[in-house]
């Protein structure tokens, strides 16, 4: 067995993928959605695994854990600054899943030409990370809960882990 050399960002993308899927994910369609070679996606399960975040067979996350990592340790193993004002994608407390929840003149955002949103920059988990979220809604919506809990207030912190269980427990989750 590999030595476990510590999570990458992009593992945090790979679970949720996974978790939030309505069907099993093969390793080859994971590679594509979100933009990551076949090895990468291979290394980053293994990593998982490792950390028993996901079943030995890799096709199950356990939400659980998964969960209280997101809670616990997320925003200290991959922290988020907001940057200089940039166009693209809402994120955070910005994104649609949350933009209801929270009033706010400060709007969080991923770089990108498709935006249309000024914004604080926050830096996707790893460089491929908004053209899968553009791609796929649920991982979208994911990955702005994922943010929220990066560079949040306490208040958008327990909204985000909130909305986060529920997508965790829903039924095809």
């Amino acid at each position: 067995m590999k030595a476990h050399n510590g999570m990458r960002p992009h593992d945090v993308v790979v679970l949720l993928k996974i978790a939030l899927s309505e069907e099993p994910v093969l390793n080859k369609e994971l590679a594509s959605s979100l933009y990551i070679s076949n090895s990468e996606i291979s290394e980053s399960l293994n990593r998982s695994m490792i950390a028993k975040l996901i079943s030995p067979d890799k096709r199950k996350v356990f939400k659980t854990a998964f969960y209280r990592f997101i809670e616990h340790g997320l925003k200290y193993v991959f922290p988020a600054e907001p940057g200089a004002i940039v166009k693209g994608i809402p994120t955070a407390h910005s994104a649609p899943v949350l933009k209801d929840f929270f009033v706010s003149d400060e709007q969080y955002v991923w770089p990108s030409t498709e935006g249309k949103v000024r914004g604080q920059l926050i830096l996707p988990l790893y460089p491929n990370q908004v053209l899968a979220a553009l791609k796929d809604e649920r991982l979208y919506a994911g990955l702005a809960l994922i943010d929220a809990i990066r560079v949040g207030k306490v208040r958008e912190q327990q909204k985000a882990l909130e909305l986060l269980k529920l997508s965790f427990e829903s039924k095809y989750a």
